[in-house]
């Protein structure tokens, strides 16, 4: 009887001691499972987070290049805009001097080239725009604000002196033409047009070239990451 209680003992400490390194075992993967979900789910927000913020860096990136080449081609055709009408008025003022039909066309030739390339390039600068905008909605840097607004300012700038040059070469043209009919009268008033018109450019410039100088001397990316 003896044998058998200590048998009996024997077997039943046997299967506690199974139970519970059973039940250690059983805990230990449930934990290593709740550790591995909870591993993962910190994994997929990280990664989310990552390409939230890879996302925004790209669309500003994006928009802020898109504006800056709408710009600078604004500013290239502005400047051959600028070439034309300086030879506009060269031949202006030959054909006061010197009434011929070849000073007459070559005035009239100049006033519509700088018109067109005045007029393409306000648009291009018009279109540069929203882009500046659309990027200021992909950051939330009071500093990348602040000269995205440089950027908005300057393309407005650029827009209005560009439209007051196409208007300005638009009276040249009609005053050559009534110069070449002898309507001095009309010359008189149209004159007075292009001069009020360049005077506005003049005031206008002086803002856009501000802007300029604002933009050009910024190198954007570097010099607001070295203040960060």
């Amino acid at each position: 009887m003896l044998i058998i209680g200590r048998e009996f003992d024997r077997n039943i400490f046997v299967m506690l001691l199974a139970i519970m390194v059973g039940g250690i075992i059983i805990t230990y993967f449930v934990a290593d499972i709740v550790n591995r979900s909870t591993i993962e789910t910190i994994t997929t927000q990280h990664v989310t987070e990552i390409r939230d913020i890879h996302s925004l860096n790209e669309n500003f990136t994006d928009n802020f290049l898109q504006g800056s080449i709408k710009m600078d081609s604004a500013r290239e055709v502005r400047e051959v805009g600028n070439y034309h009408f300086d030879f506009a008025l060269f031949w202006y003022n030959t054909a006061l001097r010197n009434l011929t039909n070849s000073s007459v066309l070559n005035c009239k030739g100049n006033c519509t080239s700088a018109m067109v390339k005045y007029l393409t390039s306000h648009e291009r600068f018009d279109e540069s725009k929203p882009y500046f905008e659309e990027a200021k909605t992909f950051t939330d840097k009071e500093k990348y604000i602040e000269v995205l607004g440089y950027y908005t300012k300057f393309a407005q700038a650029g827009k209005n002196i560009t439209m007051l040059r196409y208007n300005a070469s638009k009276y040249l043209m009609m005053a050559v033409e009534n110069l070449s009919l002898g309507n001095m009268e009309n010359v008189s008033f149209l004159m007075e047009l292009f001069n009020e018109t360049e005077e506005l450019y003049q005031e206008e410039l002086e803002e856009y070239e501000e802007y300029q100088d604002q933009i050009d001397g910024y190198l954007f990316f570097n010099e607001i990451r070295e203040e960060d």
